[in-house]
């Protein structure tokens, strides 16, 4: 998905109008609205200043907004096919479902199980209906932030209860 599709759907996500958005990262009242329209169609590509003003103005990380091309499904199988040459990800086919995995044997297999460890556990927390749809995007959305948050927040809680003891 493009970048100008990732601000449209954060924008009316959030219930923003055109006109706003550019107004709250600094565009003047009437070039506010053309400026994120012209994002939006992809006609121009916001500079690193304006991507992260947009990013925090629509309340997501950065890499929220700025995603590979998956607007076609042959983009999204190459995209695919760059996570397998980089990453390591495999497909496979376990129980008869077809399956993604990482390879053990892959450089980036810890870094690569660690992230989508995070990821699975919050992600079982939904099934398991002990997080609603809302906060498990705003883990994504956010992600790594909320997640280093936590995991800071579990070393501090863990120190501490190990200090008590």
């Amino acid at each position: 998905m493009a970048i100008g599709e990732r601000i449209h759907f954060f924008r009316n996500l959030r219930g923003m109008t055109q006109k706003y958005l550019g107004k709250c990262i600094g565009f003047s009242e009437n070039q506010a609205d053309v400026r994120i329209a012209q994002y939006e169609t992809g006609k121009r590509n916001p500079k690193e200043a304006y991507l992260n003003a947009l990013a925090e103005t629509l309340d997501v990380a950065p890499e929220a907004l700025n995603v590979p091309d998956i607007d076609t499904y042959v983009g999204l199988m190459h995209t695919f096919f760059t996570l397998e040459d980089v990453y390591g990800l495999k497909i496979g086919e376990i129980e008869g479902e077809l399956c993604l995995r990482l390879d053990r044997s892959s450089k980036s297999y810890l870094s690569m199980f660690e992230l989508f460890y995070s990821w699975n556990r919050i992600a079982e927390k939904l099934r398991r209906e002990e997080i609603t749809q809302d906060e498990y995007d705003e883990w994504r959305y956010h992600y790594p932030k909320l997640e280093t948050e936590r995991f800071r927040n579990e070393v501090l809680a863990f120190r501490k209860n190990e200090s008590n003891n």
